[in-house]
């Protein structure tokens, strides 16, 4: 593990983007761009262009370690360049922002009133590629619906388990729950996971971290036993679907929850965009989410 890179993302001040959409959210991401799903045949070339949109976002001046500490990148991302270096050695080497991964395979069928991952039966391989390239941490999400205490408690053991696979290969996991901003009972949702979070944060050793992803609390301040263990190396909000200002809103009331926004950090950014319109449209998203990380009600 690089210590430099975990004392930045452990102490620094900023957000972690979220640049990791994946095959089944990349033809939604490029759409919200402007590129229809006429301007590719094929998959090939629909990663082609949505890594031409993450190069034109990381390598844009708005784009920096002032604001930025870590950045997820899908795995494709991790294999490309930017400017003849692997994306994740150009974004810690000439950014100072520290490369992370989406390492799930996406979500199975809900059950229990959640969705577990898919099995990732490559992670050991995937694991040995991201030290290759130098990636520092691991990102992977499931989703919880309803307040079932049998179903959360699965995904919390099943995020765990596999976290613990993370951090034996020297990184650091970022487990990643992800309530249902929509569920009826998401407050309900959110007390069994916090349990279920802290069972599992108490029985790690001295030498196991892990970051933790998590929709913003109904409840300000809810998550704050989960920011201040000692076994947890940041706590960070997704936006869930909540618009970027409303994201900022609730973020703000949550001391030490910082942001890890995917769609509203992109949401202004389009295509046809001049690099001027493109570079102060990036601006103004990572300055507002940037205050609502560092600068609380």
């Amino acid at each position: 593990m690089n210590q430099d890179q975990f004392d930045k993302v452990k102490n620094g001040k900023g957000f972690i983007a979220a640049l990791d959409q994946s095959g089944g959210s990349t033809p939604k991401a490029l759409k919200a761009y402007g590129v229809e799903e006429s301007a590719y045949s094929n998959e090939d070339e629909m990663f082609d262009m949505v890594h031409e949109m993450r190069t034109r976002i990381i390598t844009s001046p708005a784009f920096t370690s002032e604001k930025i500490l870590g950045a997820i990148l899908f795995e494709q991302t991790m294999d490309r360049d930017i400017e003849g270096k692997h994306t994740g050695d150009y974004l810690w080497e000439e950014k100072g922002v520290v490369p992370f991964l989406k390492v799930d395979k996406g979500l199975a069928d809900e059950k229990d009133g959640v969705q577990l991952m898919k099995p990732i039966n490559d992670l050991d391989e995937t694991l040995r590629r991201a030290n290759e390239r130098h990636i520092f941490g691991t990102k992977m999400r499931s989703v919880i619906n309803e307040p079932n205490e049998s179903g959360i408690k699965q995904v919390i053991e099943q995020q765990f388990d596999i976290g613990k696979q993370i951090i034996a290969a020297g990184l650091v996991p970022i487990i990643e729950p992800e309530v249902n901003i929509h569920s009826e009972k998401k407050e309900q949702c959110e007390a069994i996971m916090k349990d279920e979070i802290l069972h599992q944060l108490n029985q790690l050793t001295e030498d196991q971290h892990v970051m933790l992803k998590l929709s913003i609390p109904t409840k300000a301040n809810f998550f704050k036993e989960l920011v201040d263990h000692p076994r947890v190396v940041r706590v960070v909000a997704l936006s869930g679907g909540y618009s970027r200002d409303e994201a900022n809103e609730k973020l703000k009331e949550n001391d030490g929850l910082i942001a890890s926004f995917s769609r509203a950090l992109a949401s202004d950014l389009r295509h046809g965009q001049t690099q001027e319109q493109f570079d102060a449209g990036l601006k103004d998203a990572i300055d507002t989410i940037y205050d609502a990380s560092v600068n609380k009600k």
